[in-house]
């Protein structure tokens, strides 16, 4: 990769391309960049840890110490870009600018200017239908990197939504490390929800309710930590005490 080839707009993105760069020389680009999204998510994930602690040590036994620091690094440096600017999808982005796309399956992320468009076209009166319910729930069955998604948080910060309380993010892509980049952006800015691994057209999202999601065979279920938030678990406990009751008046009927 031939630095001169990419644009880099920000301190954050020259930081992780001069760390991704190096390693890439030694482990080739889609491996080092898979690796650095599936050492970030399972970081970040609260469920399932011994699971994920061992993928993570899987990965991470593959490098020395001081590579190993490189990851670290690029993870803090995703963290700080997310907090300057949460108004962007930093990794599908970065992902487009390094041509991992055209490297691995010949991926395109929607451009985040045109998600932002579709969410705020999509969003409707927000305020308005929390006014009916407690709470909405926005679902994107071909996730990718999370940008609709976020433009959708960004929307709901728009029309004075507070989407850490408010909205529940569910999304899935078939592509499992596409799916991670969504996931860690989604944790980094405190969306509540999931992301689905798993084919949305052979195995869609299947459960009770929007709540309770039920992983089907060759799926997981990655919950964001906003997830675990006291105010969604009591809605999760209702929601599994309301079917509860509705299973009672089926068998009594």
């Amino acid at each position: 990769m031939a630095k001169n080839h990419i644009r880099l707009d920000t301190e954050q993105q020259k930081g992780i391309y001069e760390r991704f760069r190096l390693l890439s020389d030694r482990y080739g680009k889609w491996e080092v960049w898979a690796d650095f999204i599936t050492l970030s998510a399972c970081s970040l994930c609260l469920s399932d840890r011994q699971k994920r602690e061992e993928e993570y040590g899987n990965i991470i036994k593959r490098y020395r110490p001081e590579e190993a620091q490189k990851f670290a690094e690029m993870f803090a440096l995703t963290v700080e870009a997310l907090e300057c600017n949460p108004n962007q999808d930093f990794l599908g982005d970065l992902f487009m600018r390094f041509d991992l796309g055209n490297t691995w399956k010949g991926q395109f992320f929607t451009p985040y200017n045109v998600c932002c468009c579709m969410a705020s076209l999509t969003a409707g009166n927000l305020q308005g239908q929390l006014d009916r319910q407690s709470w909405i729930s926005v679902c994107d069955p071909a996730v990718g990197a999370g940008a609709l998604l976020i433009a959708f948080a960004q929307e709901c910060l728009r029309q004075e939504v507070n989407y850490q309380t408010d909205v529940l993010f569910a999304g899935q892509d078939i592509d499992r490390t596409a799916a991670m980049m969504s996931f860690v952006q989604l944790s980094l800015l405190g969306c509540p929800g999931y992301i689905v691994v798993g084919d949305s057209l052979l195995h869609p999202m299947v459960g009770p309710s929007t709540l309770l999601p039920i992983p089907q065979e060759g799926q997981e279920i990655w919950y964001t930590p906003m997830f675990f938030t006291d105010i969604w678990q009591l809605r999760i406990a209702a929601e599994r005490i309301k079917l509860l009751g509705n299973c009672k008046e089926g068998e009594a009927s």
